[in-house]
């Protein structure tokens, strides 16, 4: 299912086939955690701006509008019309980030909803339950993220629950892939790393999980309270003992500098909010640095966000009519804003597979780093 095209240094060229079409490598996935990218993006729109990939998130889709209404519409690809590759995230994060009362044991989490309250349990089974009706491409395990820092206690005994929740969570995916009335029979299971900012128990959870002969392997628990630089220490003790010949991906991360990072030290999947989030605020990201559209100084300004963008955006419009869009509290100031935020992420990833095609990630990588840190 991974091919490993290329690879200069620790950075890796692949191609990652699936039953929902074949995914280039290095990728950044998309993230519409309701099955919709907020500002106002659709499917279409994602296609358009060359998106490969789609993340939803297992906990809210099953808050809204329930997992068991989108397996009855046919799987989530019908329901948001969409032909290509679908991961979901396991629900994990956001049990441990949104639930104010929570109670963690060893059959899984006790939890009120964000929404209404409603008390709630999840585990491993339930959540490969949920994401099996949910029919994404790729599923994650069920998993606990700690918080950074954590005394290495907890954060052992986490590795250690994380491991028996995973062993579960793969006989349950056997199962559910087993059933006549299974949407998707092909679903992949990736598993994840945790163990805080402690390299001997990320190690020894890398080691551990990589024996179970899964799909891919994530690294989790990072980009939530440490520093760029640990996050980066991290990757580089754990890549050593991820399998070569499966995908790795980085949750949650990150900013371009981050994914530049990334990739340079054997990342092949990416994931993050950030994008977007940024976008609805106005902050947009060119490949001369980062910009605040609004900014007084953009209010005359009749250029594109940014000269030669190939977004939706930056074709029709200038920078002085997106910015009028955001004072007037228009939201289509927001979606064109979106729009070429997210293209510009995965115009990123196109280059960066460029780059390693001809040999030049290195060049690419010392190039941009500074550049894409920067403020204009």
């Amino acid at each position: 299912m991974f091919t490993l095209l290329k690879q200069e240094k620790n950075a890796r060229r692949g191609v990652f086939e699936t039953v929902h079409g074949t995914v280039q490598t290095p990728v950044f996935m998309n993230v519409g955690t309701c099955a919709a990218i907020k500002g106002g993006v659709s499917t279409q729109d994602l296609k358009e701006i060359g998106c490969q990939v789609e993340l939803s998130n297992t906990y809210h889709l099953h808050i809204r509008p329930g997992d068991t209404i989108i397996k009855q519409m046919g799987g989530i690809h019908r329901f948001f019309n969409w032909d290509r590759p679908v991961l979901t995230d396991s629900g994990g994060f956001q049990v441990f980030s949104l639930a104010k009362l929570r109670q963690i044991k060893e059959e899984g989490v006790y939890f009120s909803s964000h929404v209404d309250g409603k008390k709630i349990f999840m585990g491993p089974e339930e959540s490969m339950r949920i994401q099996s009706n949910i029919a994404s491409t790729i599923a994650m395990a069920f998993d606990e993220c700690v918080e950074n820092p954590a005394s290495y206690e907890y954060a052992k005994n986490s590795c250690e629950r994380t491991v028996r929740w995973l062993v579960r969570c793969q006989k349950e995916m056997a199962r559910l892939n087993a059933l006549p009335d299974t949407i998707n029979p092909h679903q992949m299971l990736f598993g994840i790393n945790q163990g805080s900012t402690y390299e001997d128990l990320r190690i020894e959870n890398m080691k551990q999980i990589a024996s179970f002969g899964l799909d891919g392997y994530a690294i989790g628990g990072l980009a939530v309270g440490e520093s760029a630089e640990e996050m980066y220490r991290i990757i580089e003790a754990v890549e050593p003992f991820m399998p070569k010949e499966k995908p790795r991906y980085l949750m949650g991360v990150g900013t371009p500098v981050n994914i530049l990072e990334g990739v340079y030290r054997g990342i092949d999947f990416f994931d993050c909010v950030m994008p977007s989030r940024n976008a609805r605020h106005g902050n947009l990201f060119t490949w001369n640095g980062k910009i605040n559209l609004l900014n007084e100084r953009f209010a005359l300004d009749d250029s594109p966000i940014h000269e030669g963008c190939g977004c939706p955006a930056c074709r029709h419009y200038s920078r002085a009519y997106i910015r009028h869009l955001f004072k007037a509290k228009e939201t289509l100031g927001m979606r064109l804003a979106v729009l070429h935020n997210l293209y510009f992420y995965n115009e990123l990833m196109a280059k960066i597979r460029e780059a390693l095609d001809n040999g030049a990630y290195e060049s690419f990588y010392r190039h941009y780093v500074p550049i894409l840190g920067s403020r204009v």
